[in-house]
C-alpha cells in the first residue's frame, strides 16, 4: 500500500515536471518568435522611409557682387566688419567665392529678406567706404537674383560655374535646360542652382559644379551645347564666371 502510494506520488511529480518544462520552452519560442517580427517590422518601417530631399524649389532672394581687390584676407577682415550694417537691412552673408584664373577676383552671394532694402543699401555711401576699406578696386558688379531651384546636396568639389545671359522666354528656357541634365552630367558639370534677375525673368542666372575640368571646359565648346542653347531659346554669349568656393555661413 505504501509502495502504491510512493509510486502515485512519484508520477504525480513526474507529470508536473514535464508539464512545466513544456510550458517555459512553448513561452520562449514565442518570446523569440515576437522578438524576431519586431525586429522585422523595424527594419521594414526603416527601409521605407524615404530619403530627404536635397532639392529646394522655395524662392529666395539674393544679392551677388563681385569685384576685384588688392588683398583677399585684408578684405575678408573689412567685409565681415561690415556685417551688422548689412544685417540691419536684411542682408545675410552665404557664400564667398574666389576667381578660378585671377584669384582677386571675389564673388559675394548674400541672402536677403528684402529686395527693396538691398537696394538701397547697394547705394548706400556706407558699402562704398567699406569697400574701399577693404582694399576692393574698380566698380563692383551687382546684381539681384530670383533663385527658383537650388541643389543642397553635399559633393567635394569647391569649383562653380557661374553663368548670366539672356532668353526669349523663362518656361521654354527650363524645359529645354531641364532635357539636358544628363548631357551636363556625363561632361562633368551638376546643377546646383537656377535663377533670373529679380526684376527680369528673361536674364538667367546659372550655378553649375565643375566635376571634371577637362570634359566641362570642352563642353562649353562644344556644338552640343550651341545646339541646346539655340533649342532653349537663349540669346548671345553666356557670361561665365568660374570661381572656386572659400567660404559658407
Amino acid at each position: 500500500m505504501k509502495q502504491s502510494r510512493f509510486s502515485g506520488s512519484l508520477f504525480c511529480a513526474a507529470m508536473v515536471f514535464l508539464l512545466t518544462s513544456c510550458g517555459g520552452s512553448s513561452n520562449e519560442k514565442t518570446a523569440a518568435a515576437d522578438s524576431t517580427a519586431t525586429a522585422d517590422s523595424a527594419a521594414k518601417a526603416a527601409a521605407v522611409v524615404p530619403a530627404k530631399s536635397t532639392i529646394v524649389t522655395t524662392p529666395e532672394n539674393l544679392l551677388v557682387i563681385t569685384h576685384k581687390v588688392a588683398n583677399f584676407e585684408k578684405w575678408l577682415v573689412a567685409y565681415e566688419a561690415h556685417d551688422s550694417a548689412r544685417l540691419a537691412s536684411g542682408i545675410h552673408s552665404y557664400v564667398i567665392g574666389r576667381g578660378f584664373k585671377d584669384s582677386n577676383m571675389v564673388m559675394v552671394a548674400n541672402k536677403i529678406d528684402d529686395v527693396a532694402k538691398a537696394k538701397a543699401f547697394s547705394k548706400d555711401p556706407g558699402l562704398k567706404k567699406a569697400m574701399e576699406k577693404g582694399g576692393v578696386t574698380g566698380a563692383p558688379m551687382i546684381s539681384f537674383v530670383a533663385e527658383t531651384w537650388q541643389d543642397t546636396a553635399t559633393i567635394d568639389t569647391k569649383l562653380r560655374s557661374r553663368t548670366v545671359f539672356m532668353v526669349k522666354d523663362w518656361e521654354a528656357w527650363q524645359k529645354v535646360f531641364q532635357e539636358g541634365k544628363q548631357e551636363r552630367m556625363d561632361n562633368g558639370i551638376l546643377d546646383r542652382v537656377i535663377g533670373h534677375d529679380a526684376d527680369d525673368n528673361k536674364k538667367v542666372m546659372l550655378v553649375t559644379a565643375v566635376t571634371d575640368t577637362a570634359k566641362a571646359f570642352a563642353y562649353y565648346k562644344s556644338d552640343a551645347l550651341k545646339k541646346r542653347r539655340e533649342a532653349s531659346g537663349a540669346i548671345g554669349e553666356p557670361e561665365r564666371f568660374l570661381f572656386r568656393i572659400v567660404k559658407r555661413y
